[in-house]
């Protein structure tokens, strides 16, 4: 009988991958009377192949003491940029991109407390000479659902948008200026938990603090903490309210983070600063956050402060970069969302403030697994004591999550 469950169960998963929104194996397999209510709530418990939909094929060992899931992401892109008329520095394009390609391992070794993932991007890799194509790459062992370590590299534990996956956005991409403000990837140790059955969530991290893929030897590090309050029970990490869930749902996160760099640093916030040559360059960086869900409105802010300074020069800088953001399920496939972002990256300088003006419509075939985005959004920008510029960007992205 169990070598008749693994038979149908290669035959069912081939039905799944191509029924967007299929149920899980074995209540196919039940379904379909291959498997009896005995039969079934034996393979529930083990089953050696499976598929889920929008987590990917998963290989078990007989004993479930190791497990391996093999799934992706791609996400194809094309953008119309309309240049002001004042901005003569650069002509209207049109592109088309293959914006991110990832394919994502992830599983539990010996003991199901014991999780790994690895994600990489083969466009990255193949395109670049850059450590940019490998992102999470780390072991997680869970002593209690309070206590957990983390070790390997992963987003550093800063701003709420960073956090979310680029795959569960109501927009085709993040905020602007996110990227110029977080930190993105890191090598390193977080301790990490959650309290009162996720009321409260918490990360103590420390890290090389030199970006992505990157382990400098020297004596700098990075330290960061962030702490999440949910008080009427966890969310779903996603932008918007596909579920449109009868119970309002609240979440709001604080994070600090102190990083050094050396010059030259893959930092994100380093480039954007462009720290002058020296042995010390100290980043201070505060975020606040918060999202709110109920009944298909999804709203969602963020503010992101950091503060340079290099400790050779004495030279200084101060960035700010926030947003504001609304969505709504006008049906469970069909959604909208606007959004107001604004960076200014040097708080003492006067004609640089940069915001955004964005309006959003997305399809959700099967949820984030199979969309269809569009956005148009107004870029306006000031040019010092120069007339202030505005350009329209027009772009439609097709997701599917395997």
């Amino acid at each position: 009988m169990k070598g008749k469950i693994i038979a149908a169960g290669l035959l069912a998963a081939l039905v799944v991958a191509g029924n967007a929104n299929a149920k899980s194996l074995e209540d196919i397999l039940k379904e379909k009377g291959v498997i009896t209510e005995a039969d079934y709530k034996e393979v529930s418990k083990s089953t050696p192949f499976s598929y889920k939909l929008g987590k990917g094929f998963t290989f078990t060992s007989p004993d479930e003491k190791f497990s391996l899931t093999l799934g992706g992401r791609m996400q194809f892109r094309y953008t119309f940029t309309d240049y002001d008329a004042l901005n003569t520095s650069k002509s209207d394009y049109s592109t088309f991109d293959a914006k991110r390609i990832r394919l994502i391992f992830s599983g539990h070794a010996y003991t199901k407390d014991l999780t790994y993932k690895l994600e990489i991007d083969p466009r990255v890799l193949a395109t670049s000479s850059s450590a940019g194509g490998l992102n999470d790459a780390y072991l997680n062992y869970k002593l209690i659902d309070e206590v957990q370590l983390l070790v390997g590299q992963t987003k550093a534990r800063f701003s709420r948008s960073t956090l979310q996956s680029d795959g569960a956005l109501m927009f085709v991409d993040r905020a602007p200026f996110v990227g110029k403000l977080s930190h993105g990837y890191d090598i390193g140790a977080i301790l990490h938990g959650k309290i009162a059955q996720g009321i409260v969530e918490y990360d103590l991290a420390a890290s090389n603090g030199d970006g992505q893929t990157n382990a400098v030897a020297n004596n700098n590090n990075m330290f960061s903490t962030r702490v999440v309050v949910n008080p009427f029970g966890t969310m779903s990490s996603d932008e918007p309210d596909l579920a449109k869930g009868k119970k309002p749902l609240l979440s709001v996160g604080a994070n600090y983070l102190y990083n050094t760099v050396d010059n030259g640093s893959t930092a994100g916030y380093a480039k954007t600063f462009a720290p002058a040559a020296g042995s010390k360059n100290e980043f201070n960086n505060y975020g606040f956050d918060a999202q709110f869900k109920w009944l298909g409105v999804a709203l969602q802010a963020e503010a992101d402060f950091v503060q340079y300074e290099n400790n050779v020069t004495s030279v200084t800088k101060r960035a700010l970069g926030y947003y504001g953001q609304a969505g709504y399920m006008i049906t469970p496939e069909l959604g909208l969302a606007v959004r107001y972002s604004s960076y200014d990256p040097d708080r003492d300088k006067s004609g640089d403030l940069q915001t955004e003006q964005i309006g959003s419509v997305s399809y959700y075939f099967s949820k984030h697994a199979l969309k269809l985005q569009a956005d148009v959004a107004n870029l306006h920008s000031q040019k010092g004591t120069a007339a202030p510029q505005d350009d329209m960007q027009y772009r439609v992205q097709a997701q599917i999550i395997f």
